[in-house]
């Protein structure tokens, strides 16, 4: 399922743009900025699709993690076309830099340096590098976009807006990119939030299908993206006086900078506690957690489903795709901020801070 296929049938000024480009030196790197279904996956299959035809090697760099075409989601993924194709769903990923959740706005590094990554790693290997970028343009999202201009530095920037609403935003990119202005097409039209859904539940399903459960052993693979598993394992003692207190059963603890438990509630009222001091996290929301496995340069090998974590043992039951090489090559298991079914359904987002 996709949100927008291939078509020549666009507003006259995408062709000036693909004069533009054609002018100017290569290689160059090329950025879309436009936000929530503005028509900026019809522009970039366009403009992927002419730039091909015309003889170019071209790099895509997907940074749409809530709407992705290249898969799998809630990651930021590099293709390099080979021909045209009919949506950018086609497209078959090359790498992937982990982001672990559909809504990044407590991600803006990441976002930043994902994207700056993966056009690295392309600049070597194509003559243009495009660049597509979320809808976020509000708040947060001003200051994601400023900040992959600002490390990126793209030859160009094209913004698509309908009304001269994103003139402020035009400006904060202006110092560290030449940007061309589109105008929304009057044949680009919205998609509600279950739409959005679907469209996700569809990719997560594609991207499970054949997955099969490994047992990923968490003192050769490192835990990151989360406070568990550091500091200093909680003694028995520690942990019976924690469930005494407030009632919960502790699965596992440590102390660091602050104690930090894993713990179910007993069906008791829970009593008020110094977050500062304690962070307790519900073992509930470690269930169907996004996963990314990360290799020894930062990029991810893929993603997984935890379905089991046995503290003791420091062992995790995780469902995937990957097979025994990816899995050999991965140093870190990363843990993300959505939760999710193999069959596409979405359970719910973490805040960066609750894990």
């Amino acid at each position: 399922m996709n949100k927008a296929t291939y078509t020549v049938d666009v507003p006259g000024d995408r062709f000036g743009v693909l004069e533009i480009i054609a002018e100017h030196e290569k290689p160059l790197k090329l950025m879309l900025v436009g936000g929530v279904d503005s028509g900026k996956t019809t522009l970039l299959t366009f403009l992927v699709n002419s730039l091909v035809e015309s003889g170019l090697d071209v790099a895509v760099v997907d940074s749409d993690v809530g709407q992705k075409g290249i898969l799998p989601p809630a990651t930021i993924s590099l293709a390099f076309p080979s021909g045209k194709v009919s949506a950018v769903s086609e497209l078959e990923p090359f790498a992937h830099y982990f982001i672990g959740t559909t809504s990044p706005a407590q991600y803006v590094g990441e976002m930043a340096v994902g994207v700056k990554k993966l056009a690295d790693l392309a600049s070597g290997q194509a003559d243009i590098v495009v660049v597509d970028t979320t809808g976020f343009v509000t708040g947060v999202g001003i200051d994601m976009k400023r900040l992959k201009a600002e490390l990126l530095r793209p030859d160009f920037t094209i913004v698509l807006e309908r009304s001269g609403e994103m003139e402020s935003l035009k400006r904060i990119l202006s110092p560290y990119t030449r940007v061309l202005t589109l105008s929304v097409s009057d044949r680009a039209r919205p998609h509600s939030p279950e739409e959005r859904r679907l469209i996700r539940a569809a990719k997560w399903r594609e991207y499970f299908s054949g997955a099969g459960t490994v047992d990923v052993d968490l003192k050769e693979v490192v835990p990151t993206g989360t406070e568990l598993f550091h500091g200093s394992p909680l003694g028995v003692e520690a942990k019976e006086l924690l469930e005494s207190v407030f009632g919960w059963m502790v699965f596992a603890g440590w102390r660091g900078r602050h104690y930090i438990v894993v713990k179910a509630d007993s069906g008791k009222l829970p009593r008020h506690f110094n977050r500062s001091a304690l962070h307790a996290v519900d073992f509930e929301k470690l269930s169907n957690l996004l996963v990314g496995f990360i290799d020894e340069s930062g990029l991810c090998r893929g993603l997984g489903i935890l379905k089991w974590l046995n503290f003791h043992e420091m062992r995790a039951q995780v469902l995937t795709p990957l097979g025994d090489e990816d899995l050999s090559e991965s140093v870190e298991m990363r843990f993300g901020r959505i939760r999710v079914l193999e069959n596409g359904e979405e359970l719910g987002l973490l805040r960066r801070e609750e894990l």
